[in-house]
C-alpha cells in the first residue's frame, strides 16, 4: 500500500465504527483530503527550477458538517496536513513552509457542501503555526527558501464543492443507505460506498484510485439503480470490465460477493445489513 493510501485509510479510520452512519449524509474526511490535493495541483506556480504550490488551505464547512468533527477536529487537521505533505513529496512540489490547514464555518453552505481557498503564505506569517504532522521522519519535506523578492499571494477564489444531490439539515439519508452497507474491497482494503455514483479508475480524482497501468483513468462506476439495486457500468475503458469473468456490455446488476476485474486488479462488491 502506498503512503498516500495509508494516510487515507487513517483518515477513514478516525470516523468509522459507531460514527460511520453520522457521516454518510455529511462531508467525508477522505473527500476533503482528495479535494485539497486537487487544489494544490491546480494552483501550481512554475519558477526557473521549482514548481511552487500553496502552503495555506482554508476549508469552509457548513455549521452542521463542522459540528460532526468537533471532537476530532485536531486529529482531522493533522491528517489532512500530513496528506498534503505526502502529496507534495510525491509530485516534487516546493513549499515555502509545511502546509497548513484551517477550518472555518460558513453559514451560506448547505450540509454536504464545502469550500477551499488557497494561498502562498510567507514563512514569517506562519512562524507560530503548528507544523504539519509527518508519518515519515526519515524523509521530511524540506521547506525551500522564498524567492529573492517574495510577493505575498492573496487568497485565491474559494472553490465550492457540492454533492450531486444537495442535502438540507432536515433531509435524512435515503432509507436504503441506512439499512444497507455497500463496499468495494481491493488489495485487502475495504472501502465504503457512500454515494449513488462511485467511480473507480487510475485518476486521483476517482472515488477509488487503482494503481494499475492497464486500468483507464475513469474505468467504471457503481450506480445505485433503485432502492435495492446496484449496477456496474463501464465508462468506455480501454481494456473493459468483467464481472465474475464475463465482459460487461452496458450495465450489469451486482450481487453480494461479485468479483469485478479491471486490468490486473480484482475488486469485490459487498452489501450487508449494518
Amino acid at each position: 500500500m502506498s503512503v498516500l493510501r495509508a494516510i487515507e485509510s487513517t483518515i477513514e479510520g478516525l470516523f468509522e465504527g459507531v460514527f460511520g452512519r453520522a457521516f454518510r449524509t455529511h462531508v467525508q474526511p477522505v473527500e476533503l483530503a482528495r479535494k485539497l490535493a486537487k487544489e494544490m495541483d491546480e494552483h501550481r506556480s512554475v519558477s526557473v527550477s521549482r514548481v511552487y504550490v500553496p502552503n495555506e488551505y482554508t476549508l469552509y464547512l457548513s455549521p452542521s458538517d463542522r459540528a460532526q468533527f468537533a471532537a476530532y477536529e485536531g486529529s482531522l487537521v493533522g491528517e489532512l496536513q500530513e496528506y498534503l505533505v505526502e502529496h507534495a513529496r510525491r509530485e516534487g512540489y516546493a513549499l515555502l513552509t509545511p502546509p497548513r490547514v484551517l477550518l472555518q464555518s460558513d453559514e451560506d453552505l448547505a450540509m454536504g457542501e464545502f469550500g477551499i481557498a488557497t494561498r502562498v503564505a510567507q514563512p514569517e506569517e506562519q512562524r507560530d503555526a503548528p507544523p504539519a504532522a509527518l508519518s515519515a521522519p526519515s524523509a521530511p519535506v524540506v521547506a525551500v527558501p522564498a524567492p529573492p523578492t517574495p510577493v505575498v499571494e492573496a487568497p485565491a477564489a474559494t472553490m465550492v464543492y457540492r454533492p450531486e444531490v444537495p442535502l438540507t439539515a432536515d433531509d435524512g439519508p435515503p432509507e436504503e443507505v441506512v439499512r444497507e452497507r455497500v463496499t468495494l474491497t481491493v488489495d485487502g482494503r475495504t472501502i465504503p460506498v457512500t454515494t449513488g455514483k462511485f467511480v473507480v479508475g487510475r485518476s486521483r480524482e476517482c472515488d477509488v484510485r487503482v494503481d494499475d497501468g492497464n486500468v483507464s483513468r475513469r474505468h467504471f462506476e457503481l450506480v445505485q439503480d433503485g432502492p435495492t439495486t446496484w449496477v456496474v457500468a463501464d465508462l468506455g475503458s480501454t481494456n473493459g470490465t468483467e464481472v465474475n469473468g464475463k465482459r460487461v456490455s452496458g450495465r450489469k446488476r451486482l450481487d453480494d460477493g461479485d468479483r469485478i476485474t479491471i486490468g490486473g486488479t480484482e475488486l469485490v462488491f459487498g452489501r450487508s445489513l449494518p
